[in-house]
Parts: structure tokens; sequence; C-alpha cells
């Protein structure tokens, strides 16, 4: 038994917004659910409590995704994604960057953090998550990056705990195996990527 962070598993689009579609047929959010499901089964059995933001075709707005992120004390947030175009089988890992044009939030330290500032305290904490997760995608997805990226993910702003964005390329492939086959092999890297950004602690039995 363990004690740990919740792991907030947030597949993307869903409902009638599909996301990326490609020629074969393939849609976003439904590679995204399944990716979800095999991340959340290799999490759980290395431990942790893991949540979903949806488990069904359903499309949650962005502050309903947040807010679920946000009702845990210790919470990991992880959007997935999948891109319109790239290199078949690369995967990129993408944490907040807060837009040039965005002023800081005004009142000093003691003013609250509003929804559309509340990454900005975890910027750093979601920069080395993201680092974790990308140098396992690197290592068992040749053409990946060996680094995040920076991008003002909207999915990400709200959540005020280490977030990063997984995004596997891409729906433009012939055959749909050739995106889903990428899955198990995306769970386990992004799951060693989150045990080696927050390991699971032994629950003390209190026996010598």
């Amino acid at each position: 038994m363990h004690l740990g962070p919740v792991i907030v598993l947030d597949p993307g689009h869903g409902g009638t917004d599909t996301g990326a579609r490609g020629a074969a047929g393939i849609a976003e959010k439904d590679i995204v659910l399944q990716f979800a499901r095999a991340l959340r089964a290799e999490l759980e059995r290395l431990g942790y409590r893991v949540a979903m933001t949806r488990n069904d075709d359903s499309n949650p707005s962005y502050d309903d995704r947040a807010a679920l992120g946000n009702a845990y004390r210790d919470a990991v947030f992880v959007s997935l994604h999948v891109s319109s175009t790239g290199r078949i089988g690369t995967a990129r890992t993408y944490y907040y960057q807060v837009p040039a044009a965005a002023p800081a939030p005004s009142g000093g330290s003691s003013s609250p953090i509003t929804w559309e500032d509340a990454q900005r305290p975890y910027i750093e904490t979601s920069r080395r998550l993201a680092n974790l997760v990308q140098i396992e995608l690197s290592h068992r997805f040749a053409g990946s990056p060996n680094a995040p990226t920076p991008v003002a993910v909207r999915s990400l702003r709200s959540v005020g705990a280490p977030a990063v964005a997984v995004e596997v390329s891409s729906v433009a492939a012939s055959d749909p195996v050739a995106v889903t086959s990428l899955v198990g092999p995306l769970a386990n890297s992004v799951a060693r990527g989150v045990a080696a950004f927050h390991p699971i602690t032994p629950v003390a039995t209190g026996l010598p």
C-alpha cells in the first residue's frame, strides 16, 4: 500500500469536438482515451491513485478539467493529445509558458492566484516533470526531441499543480494501427517519467 499524489489524466477533446482527424478515420479524441486508459492501468499497477477528466465520449470544459486537478491537494496533471502532423511514432512533452503579452498578477505576493494564473507558481516544477517525461519518451521513440517545449497550452493554464501535455504523432498515419500500437509504450514511458518526478511513499506500519 502506498501514499502519494493523485495523477489526473486529461484525454483531450471528446463529444462533438473530435480534435485532429486523419484521412484513415483516426480521431484524436478516441486515441487519447485509449492512451489515458492504458496509462491509468500502468500508474495504478505502480501504486498511484488516478483520476480522469473523462472516461467516455464527453467533452468537459477547460475549467471543469482544471477543477478536477485542483480538487486534490497533491496532484500531477497530464493532458493527452495527438498531433495532426509530424513524424509517425514520435512524442513531445509540453509545459506551460506564460504568453509574453500577459501581465503579471497585481497586488503583490499575498494576492490570491486567479484561475487565469493558476499555473504560474508551478511552471518550474512543471518544467522538471516535462523534462523527466520527455527523457523517457526520447529513449523509447526514435526521432522524438530530447527536451520538452514551453508553450501556452490552454489545457494547462488553470491547473494549480505540476502539469504537462503529452502529444504523439500523428493522425496523418495511413494505418490507424500505426498510432494505436504506440499506446502501450507511451503509457509505460509517461508512467516512468511521473514516477521519477514524484515517487510513491510506502505507508509506515508502525511495526518494528
